[in-house]
């Protein structure tokens, strides 16, 4: 009988089964056991393979500490020596999928091992990993796992016996940017002239270069008159209160934050930056160069603009997905909408 491959398989502590937000913290650790979905992945690969350890790490604990967690990851790995590394899945769990991938690149790159991940196309994680691991199209939530499964581990078993794997759309994988040379029958100006004929039909076809879909967003009327008008500010630059009383993550957020600026000026010395991705500096030594209250509460004394509304909106924009980025969205406005609030200055970093 052909020797079994081995796999390690990496988990967050709500499916390492530790706890869930409130565990966010906790440090990695490595156990010889199958916990969470290494348990089923196991029964899906046991007659040729066998998940050796999990590793748990909070995602919090990970996206704040990445350099410590990888080192012990890695070294996780190293000991037990794997033929294969196995990370979630993630489905729309944005710092939970930046893990994974984080963890994939570092695999791939420094133990040249390889390595299998499953994430909702929109997940953060995706764009950081997909060209060096193969990222399994999973759902957006956890109710697709026993879907998710399967369709990782069939590629897992291809991977192990250096079988190459089919198109994306055939073996459940998102696409990596890869273009392979393949024989067809007909040539190339042959089958876009049938598509184009399809199309001019109303016939079904299938593009060989499908484009990118964006969402069209109406602009709303413009303000009538702005000296009576209520503006909100509203910030995806991550500035937040000294201590970030809410905890909104430096990157990939889960949250969003609201507070009380009606006796405020300015944000002054009360506020700074918590986004990742940009040098916080400047931001920090004075925030209102990303959320300018100062320049709307002048704007609210010289009569341009009726008044300030008493909320300030913040979050962080880098590494969120377009899932949360649109329920953020959603969820604002509906405050605002019902607030009165006539109009939104909407800052960047």
């Amino acid at each position: 009988m052909a020797e079994r491959f081995k796999v390690l398989y990496y988990v967050n502590q709500f499916f390492g089964q530790i706890g869930g937000e409130e565990k966010a913290g906790i440090e990695p650790t490595f156990k010889k056991d199958t916990i969470g979905p290494a348990l089923g992945f196991n029964d899906l690969i046991k007659d040729e393979g066998e998940v050796i350890g999990t590793i748990i790490c909070g995602d919090n604990y990970f996206n704040e500490n990445k350099e410590e967690a990888l080192n012990y990851i890695l070294e996780a790995i190293k000991e037990n020596k794997p033929d294969i590394v196995v990370t979630g899945p993630a489905f729309n769990a944005g710092r939970y999928g930046m893990a994974c991938g984080e963890i994939a690149n570092a695999v791939v790159e420094q133990l040249n091992i390889p390595v299998v991940t499953g994430m909702y196309v929109e997940n953060p994680g995706v764009d950081v990993c997909k060209e060096k691991a193969i990222v399994a199209s999973v759902s957006d939530s956890a109710a697709g796992m026993r879907k998710a499964l399967p369709v990782m581990a069939n590629i897992v078993k291809k991977m192990v016996k250096k079988e190459p794997l089919g198109p994306p759309e055939e073996e459940g994988y998102i696409p990596q940017g890869r273009r392979l040379t393949v024989f067809v029958d007909k040539r190339g100006s042959q089958r876009a002239v049938e598509m184009l004929l399809a199309r001019l039909k109303d016939k079904e076809f299938k593009t060989e270069l499908p484009m990118p879909v964006f969402d069209k967003v109406d602009p709303a009327m413009p303000i009538r008159d702005l000296s009576k008008a209520t503006i909100a500010l509203v910030t995806s630059g991550g500035i937040v209160p000294k201590g970030n009383p809410d905890r909104i993550e430096s990157a990939s957020a889960q949250k969003w934050g609201k507070y009380d600026i009606s006796r405020k000026d300015d944000l002054g010395a009360d506020y700074y930056t918590i986004h990742g991705g940009y040098d916080p500096v400047y931001a920090n030594e004075k925030p209102d160069r990303v959320a300018p209250l100062d320049i709307l509460r002048q704007y609210e004394k010289d009569g341009y603009i009726g008044k300030v509304y008493e909320y300030f909106y913040t979050t962080t924009g880098t590494g969120t997905s377009v899932g949360n980025s649109i329920k953020f969205g959603t969820e604002i406005g509906k405050e605002l909408k019902e607030a009165g609030v006539d109009g939104v200055i909407l800052t960047s970093t």
